[in-house]
């Protein structure tokens, strides 16, 4: 089954633009790896390295496209952000994670601290096969804590791949009012979305009392449902110590969300829950396009 796919959108001061559009095959499944990580604020050398082994280790277990957490380099608002961000792609980060994704021909999705001239920006690369950055996102919804680090983006992007229609959004981009950068990236024609994302909580929060992950399901589940996309998130975990939340604790608890609203994948809680997990994703026919999609909720009433 074919279908007209507009696959980069630029929202540039509020203006729309679309790049390209063309036909798309229905796509096989494939295998996600969601690499719930332990990042170490600052600590460059020793992050990659662990992001280099859980890539190894997902794509010897047969994963086609990795997904890491956000500031996979150096923490979110870490204070080495300052300091240490790199270009993209110039930057030793994405020439690690280029070269992992040409020497297994996967993809990688990862969150990146990016420098670009005097700006750093909260940044997502995604990595094809051939080791070359097709997607490079900034986050644009970051958080107030965050605003002394990282420079805001402006635009959104979805690529056309051979494994479906991805776009990419970073943790808190889910979480806007109406969560319209989901909904936008949808609306372009996602097919899945990739989130890297760093969610924490203060040292003393109780996972009995106060269960983590209400935010994302009630951001995921609507726009999944809604436009029958696939959307991931990954979490790091371990303690946060440097920056705002010094103190803190990521806990990781990623999850996958299928098209029908329901959760695919919910990863364990804890500063120590370093882990990989697997998904099957079958990406399925878009029901519709542009104001096509009314007619389709419509019908779902």
């Amino acid at each position: 089954m074919k279908r007209l796919l507009c696959y980069i959108l630029l929202v540039t001061i509020g203006i729309i633009t679309p790049i390209a559009c063309h036909a798309q095959e229905e796509m096989p499944s494939f295998k996600l790896a969601v690499a719930q990580m332990h990042v170490v604020g600052g600590a460059l050398d020793a992050n990659l390295e662990h992001a280099g082994e859980m890539i190894a280790e997902a794509a010897e277990h047969g994963a086609q496209l990795v997904l890491l957490p956000e500031a996979m380099d150096l923490g979110w608002t870490d204070p080495s952000a300052l300091t240490m961000a790199e270009p993209v792609p110039g930057g030793k980060s994405t020439q690690l994670l280029s070269s992992m994704a040409k020497k297994y021909q996967i993809y990688i999705c990862s969150g990146l601290t990016e420098k670009d001239g005097e700006k750093v920006y909260n940044s997502a690369v995604l990595i094809d096969p051939t080791g070359e950055v097709i997607l490079l996102h900034r986050k644009i919804n970051e958080l107030d804590i965050g605003h002394a680090y990282y420079a805001l983006g402006q635009s959104l992007q979805v690529v056309q791949t051979d494994l479906g229609s991805i776009g990419v959004m970073i943790c808190a981009d889910a979480s806007t009012g109406k969560r319209e950068i989901p909904r936008a990236l949808s609306y372009m024609g996602a097919d899945v979305i990739l989130s890297p994302s760093a969610w924490a909580v203060p040292a003393d929060h109780n996972k009995i009392d106060n269960p983590y992950g209400g935010t994302w399901w009630r951001a995921y589940k609507p726009v999944a449902k809604d436009f029958r996309v696939w959307i991931a998130s990954c979490s790091n975990v371990g303690w946060m110590t440097g920056g705002p939340w010094k103190g803190w604790k990521a806990i990781g608890c990623s999850m996958v969300i299928g098209p029908d609203g329901n959760e695919v994948l919910n990863a364990p809680y804890g500063e120590n829950a370093d882990t990989i997990l697997y998904v099957d994703i079958k990406p399925e026919p878009r029901p519709g396009q542009g104001t096509t999609w009314h007619n389709f909720w419509k019908k779902q009433d």
